[in-house]
Formats: C-alpha cells, sequence, structure tokens
C-alpha cells in the first residue's frame, strides 16, 4: 500500500465560491447526486459499490484494511482512467481543487495520485464537502438577515421574470429552482435537489453580499416553487419585505403566458425529445396540468378548458396555426388565477409601496433604491 504525502489543503471557502473556482469532487456518484456545488463536475476514486465495501470493511476491520481493500478494488486500468479522468480536468481548469465529503483519505489519496502522474500539486479542499455545506448554510442565513429584500408581485403571466432579467440587483428564484412557478411550471428535465438548490442560492447572495448589494429584487413567491420549497429563513425575510406590483393589461398578459407555456415549452421539448415526440409530451404535460387544477376549476370550467385546450393542439398539430391556444389562455388567467391572486394578495396590499408597468417601476427602483 502507498503512503501518502503532505499535499496541500485550502481553507478558503468565501473565496472558493466568489471566484465560482472549478472544483472536482472525487465522492461516489450517490453522493453527488444528493448534493453539489454549481461548479462541480463528478469524477468519483470510487463507485457506489465500491464506497459500500470498503464502508463496510472500515467498519468491520478498521481503516488500514479498508484502505487495503480499495488499492485492491482500485488499481491497474481502473485506477489509470480515473487519473485520466483528472488530470483532463486539471488541464482544462489549472486553478481547480479538488474535495472528497470529509477532506480524508479519498482526496489525500486522489491528491498524491494526481502529484505523482503530473508532478503538479492542486489543493484539497479541508472538511472536504461537510465544510464547504456546513459555510453555505452559514451564509444563507446571514444573507438572509442581512440584504434587504424587495418583492415584486402581480398576476400570473404578467412579465415579472422579464421585468427581473432587466435589473441586475436580483435573484431569480425560479431560475435557480428549474421551474416556472405555477402548476404548468415543470421544464423537461428535473428540479435540481433542495441540497443544490440551497447551495447555489447561498453562493448567489454571497455574491450580491460581496458586492455591498443593500437591496435585492427577487419575485413574491409562495414557500414552495414546484417540489422544492424556499429555505424558511429567506422566505420569512420575504414575507416582511415591501412589496412592488407590477401591472399589465389582460392581453399583455395572455401574449406573455403564450410565449412562456407555447412556443418557449414546445421548443424546449422538441430539443430535448425532437420534434414528433416533443410536441406529443408537451401537449401530455399541459392537458395534465389542467387536470391537476381540475378540483379548483370545478366540474364545469374543467370541461370547458380542456376543450379548448384540445381544439388549439388540434388545430396547431394539423395546421400549424397556434391562435387558438390564445383561448385557454385567458380561461385559465381570468378564472383560475386571477381569484387565486385576488385572494392572497388581499392579505399582503399594505406591503405594497409601487405598483405601475415595466418601465415606471425600472423608474422607481433607480430613484429610490439606487438599483440599475
Amino acid at each position: 500500500m502507498t503512503s501518502t504525502i503532505d499535499l496541500p489543503e485550502t481553507d478558503d471557502l468565501r473565496a472558493l465560491f466568489l471566484n465560482d473556482t472549478p472544483l472536482l469532487d472525487v465522492r461516489a456518484p450517490v453522493e453527488f447526486s444528493q448534493g453539489a456545488f454549481p461548479c462541480a463536475e463528478n469524477f468519483p476514486i470510487m463507485d457506489n459499490q465500491e464506497r459500500e465495501d470498503i464502508g463496510t470493511r472500515y467498519k468491520m476491520e478498521g481503516q488500514n484494511e479498508a484502505i487495503q481493500l480499495g488499492h485492491a478494488l482500485i488499481q491497474g486500468y481502473i485506477k489509470e482512467s480515473k487519473i485520466n479522468h483528472w488530470e483532463n480536468f486539471f488541464q482544462q481548469y489549472p486553478e481547480g481543487i479538488l474535495y472528497c465529503f470529509r477532506g480524508g483519505m479519498r482526496s489525500k489519496i486522489s491528491q498524491q495520485w494526481i502529484y505523482e502522474r503530473t508532478g503538479k500539486v492542486f489543493p484539497r479542499v479541508k472538511g472536504g464537502y461537510k465544510a464547504m455545506r456546513r459555510f453555505l448554510i452559514d451564509e444563507l442565513e446571514h444573507s438572509s438577515q442581512t440584504i434587504k429584500p424587495i418583492m415584486l408581485g402581480g398576476r400570473t403571466g404578467i412579465g415579472k421574470t422579464v421585468l427581473l432579467k432587466k435589473i441586475n440587483q436580483q435573484v431569480d428564484l425560479e431560475g435557480i429552482f428549474h421551474h416556472r412557478g405555477s402548476v404548468f411550471g415543470n421544464h423537461v428535465t428535473p428540479q435540481p435537489s433542495q441540497i443544490d438548490i440551497e447551495n447555489k442560492l447561498s453562493i448567489e447572495l454571497l455574491k450580491h453580499r460581496d458586492k455591498q448589494h443593500a437591496h435585492l429584487i427577487l419575485e413574491d413567491e409562495g414557500a414552495n416553487i414546484g417540489s422544492r420549497r424556499i429555505p424558511e429563513v429567506l422566505f420569512n425575510a420575504m414575507q416582511q419585505a415591501p412589496l412592488i406590483q407590477l401591472e399589465a393589461s389582460v392581453e399583455e398578459r395572455i401574449d406573455i403566458t403564450f410565449a412562456e407555456y407555447v412556443i418557449e415549452a414546445l421548443a424546449e421539448h422538441q430539443y430535448f425529445y425532437g420534434e414528433d415526440a416533443g410536441f406529443t409530451k408537451w401537449a401530455e404535460q399541459l392537458q395534465e396540468s389542467i387536470d391537476k387544477i381540475q378540483r379548483r376549476l370545478g366540474g364545469v370550467r374543467h370541461k370547458e378548458l380542456k376543450e379548448l385546450l384540445t381544439a388549439a393542439i388540434q388545430q396547431h398539430q394539423s395546421n400549424n396555426d397556434l391562435e387558438l391556444h390564445k383561448n385557454w389562455i385567458r380561461v385559465l388567467l381570468v378564472d383560475y388565477y386571477d381569484p387565486m391572486y385576488d385572494y392572497q394578495f388581499s392579505k399582503k396590499a399594505e406591503r405594497v409601496i409601487f405598483k405601475g408597468p415595466q418601465d415606471d417601476i425600472l423608474a422607481f427602483l433607480k430613484t429610490q433604491y439606487q438599483l440599475t
């Protein structure tokens, strides 16, 4: 068994995240899937089964026996293949850093093997993933208590995300959560894990604090976006924050929703599945989404909405005529989403500090908060 030599560690986690340092994650794939970081790539030193076998040996016979088993399992071509992946990573990202779960044997051995192959020293993270995760949890809490959020509200389809993208001092929660924020909001690919979302959100808030941004614009959301939840400490701050209400006509909202639910969503499905299969998957998702709100719609309105959607899909598919989609979108916005919004908004109307169309809000934010 080869003994490890003393190679450098880094514990400057703030700089690591602020600088988007490329990260080589040598944990097993199952660990990576449960939680990782935006700039991390997973090239594991052991696969899931090897990790389980070595962990069992460690518990029953101790560290030395576990290390010996690890070297027995990971040798020859398997070992060389792993080192090749790591070497390619560091050729692409010479400023990169590697980590395992606790900054222990896995990252030390990986670090040594890279050194033996290349003669180059790449640091490992002291404390590994566990220390990085703890740092981001603490920073998320600190950010939530320090930064003063301003909430951007408005009816469904009113273009809140479009407005957010015109502002520098903002956090796009729906982008981080990979969800459009409604029952129709699923993307083709699934949402990140809750841990991945919290990590990415914490890093983004940390970057705003580093730029000394006192105020941030966030979209007014419920406690959950899709199947993931907003961290409680941040959501509590959002619930107390001043509210700006974006306004637009029903026709403008129909056009925005049409672009999002029809044009963009269909393009996403067809890019992922191919033209024909993508159309079918997209149409099925719309039908399923309407069925999910059947109870709230009531039988009559659900039947009407389903018929309008079915007619629009048929005309779209047969004639490439998309106009009928605006019929079901109008009913969805006016008869379903607007009554819900009116009820929810009535409970926070006293927090409104400004209301108006996009340009007026941008002017207000620039004048009152010096936001660009």
